[in-house]
């Protein structure tokens, strides 16, 4: 017996008479006048299938008992639907299948929240997420989950034509310093001594470089135990590139063409190709972001010049001591209330700045601030031409270090664009931004890499890498997508003097050194070839391509924002015999140090 002969999502006009199997979950069950309506669906699509007790009494009787959820099988024939009944909403909605067979395959009891995608959305995710399994039933899961696939076969597709190969990495490894806590998984037969999770496959794919791999990519779980915001999770994927004898150009090509492939496997289209560029610092004086969303003007806009001999002492201090005066014209938000204006502020102040200055633009042309009367009539003139001032408008000021400055309008200015609603979202704009910092200083001061300590150093800047380490370039690059970081990447250090010296530069003390990177730095020394690669992010790509809100929602079991399982009730205790096996003892509450 074949179970079934065509999904739920196949039939249409064209198989009018047809003899068919379909096998599915009820999704709304309809008594009309004695004839029993079922809504048939599996992840294909939906099918109408009918009852009438003159076909089949006992089918009949069957179908009038099922509920939403059972799973069942039926046996009918195609019919069209009176033209009046027609729905152009469904791929089926021309047909019914009407059935004299059906067979109960499983019972359901009642789901604790609604499978219909809108109605879920109002269910708190802790409930969808224990009970993971029922949330993948929805339409819009299983459409997320097709175009994961879609996506990652688009690439495996493109990177075999690009003559990479696909090599997998070791789960189990050794813990090396690479920004996020290591999870680790202790030893049975090494007692007292640990694997780590990788937190992605850097080391190894560099290795492979040296290995004579050339090309390499591979489709990766990494994990990072760290804490979570809406677009993390502690297990994720990546799409992980490593080239060798290329420098970034090679790198941006062959991305871009992956992106445009993706994208228009998505149904999005191609993007216009080569993909735009800035600077690290071009993206950080524009938009006070490393991850600028060029959907929406509203630019940070230098004005340090205009108020260079300034009677308003604020901006005239933060001038004389190096700082910046900036600004954005939040156009058409002169109106926001004073409740907003606060909130803004208490923004502003945790990027750092000692409060947020602002200009309303009155509907009869008066500027509203307790700052303009201390500004000149030049210094307004000015003001007025450089930001393109006019009725409606709200200055928002930032002055202070240009860090903190840019900081702070940065996150002002994602705000400021989606209360006015410029900000598009069937829009996509793409941006390679290069020539990052080699390095920046820790809460602490101590100098810490911006990406990772692999990162090639720019050749120009090699000599000041002991003299001015915070004024060397890195090799790097990030794509951005509509503010959002898909990737990033650098040219490697395949001089093993210079990776010995980034170490050293890093503070690493000569234990640690070869303890933690010696096998790295004895593979340099035998021909390491220049190379350079990127990771790219699927959860967040496919997020993007979907239109969804968050990470959660394009894959397939995610953890909350406390790392936990609700769904497997992980992590969960073990029992005293598995820690024994691996050499652990719990310390009790009273035996930690705190």
């Amino acid at each position: 017996m074949t179970m079934r002969t065509h999904t739920c999502g196949d039939l249409t006009g064209a198989d009018k008479g047809a003899r068919v199997t379909l096998c599915g979950w009820v999704d709304t069950v309809r008594d009309h006048g004695g004839i029993i309506f079922i809504d048939l669906r599996d992840r294909y699509g939906m099918t109408q299938v009918i009852f009438d007790p003159q076909d089949s009494k006992e089918a009949w009787d069957l179908a009038q008992s099922t509920r939403g959820e059972y799973v069942i099988r039926v046996e009918g024939t195609v019919e069209p639907r009176p033209a009046d009944m027609v729905n152009t909403n469904l791929a089926t909605g021309e047909i019914e299948v009407r059935c004299n067979v059906i067979d109960l395959l499983n019972k359901s009891r009642t789901p604790p929240f609604p499978l219909d995608d809108d109605k879920a959305k109002r269910v708190h995710e802790d409930l969808r997420l224990t009970y993971r399994y029922l949330d993948i039933r929805r339409p819009v899961m299983q459409r997320n989950l097709r175009l994961r696939h879609k996506i990652l076969q688009a690439v495996r597709s493109y990177m075999d034509a690009e003559d990479f190969i696909e090599v997998e990495t070791p789960i189990l490894t050794k813990s090396t310093p690479e920004g996020a806590r290591d999870y680790l998984v202790p030893s049975r037969v090494v007692p007292g001594h640990f694997f780590a999770l990788p937190q992605a496959p850097q080391q190894y794919k560099q290795l492979l470089m040296m290995g004579g791999i050339d090309r390499y990519f591979q489709i990766a779980r990494c994990f990072r135990d760290e804490d979570l915001r809406a677009d993390r999770q502690p297990e994720f994927t990546q799409i992980d590139v490593e080239m060798s004898f290329i420098d970034a150009e090679d790198i941006y090509r062959v991305i871009d063409g992956m992106i445009a492939g993706i994208m228009e496997v998505s149904g999005h289209g191609k993007p216009e190709l080569p993909i735009a560029r800035m600077t690290y610092r071009e993206a950080m004086d524009r938009f006070g972001s490393d991850k600028p969303d060029l959907r929406f003007g509203m630019e940070l806009t230098d004005l340090s010049d205009i108020f260079a001999e300034t009677q308003f002492k604020v901006f005239a201090n933060v001038i004389g001591g190096g700082g910046v005066v900036k600004a954005i014209n939040a156009k058409g938000l002169a109106g926001v209330s004073a409740g907003v204006i606060d909130q803004w502020t208490n923004l502003a102040k945790e990027a750092g700045l000692g409060g947020l200055a602002f200009i309303r633009v009155q509907e009869d042309g008066n500027w509203k601030s307790p700052i303009v009367k201390f500004f000149s009539e030049t210094e307004k003139a000015a003001l007025q031409q450089r930001l393109d001032i006019q009725v409606g408008d709200l200055i928002l000021f930032a002055a202070d270090k240009p860090a903190v400055a840019n900081e702070a309008l940065g996150r002002l200015r994602l705000i400021a664009g989606d209360t006015a609603g410029i900000i598009p979202e069937d829009v996509f704009k793409l941006t390679w931004v290069t020539e990052f910092p080699l390095l920046e200083r820790s809460p602490e001061g101590r100098l810490q890499s911006m990406h990772h300590p692999f990162t090639s150093p720019h050749p120009d800047d090699v000599g000041l890498l002991e003299t001015e380490p915070e004024k060397v370039r890195a090799l790097a690059y990030d794509i951005v997508m509509n503010g959002v970081e898909l990737g990033g990447g650098s040219i490697r250090i395949h001089d093993p003097d210079i990776q010995q010296k980034m170490f050293e530069v890093l503070g690493l003390p000569a234990d640690e050194i070869n303890d933690r990177f010696g096998h790295l730095i004895k593979a340099l020394s035998f021909g390491a070839p220049p190379h350079g690669g990127i990771a790219l992010g699927v959860d967040r790509l496919v997020m993007l391509m979907a239109g969804s809100e968050s990470i959660r929602d394009v894959i397939a079991f995610p953890k909350t924002q406390k790392a936990m399982d609700l769904m497997m009730d992980a992590p969960s205790t073990v029992d005293a015999r598995q820690l024994r096996d691996v050499h652990l003892e719990l310390a009790l509450p009273d035996d930690v140090e705190g």
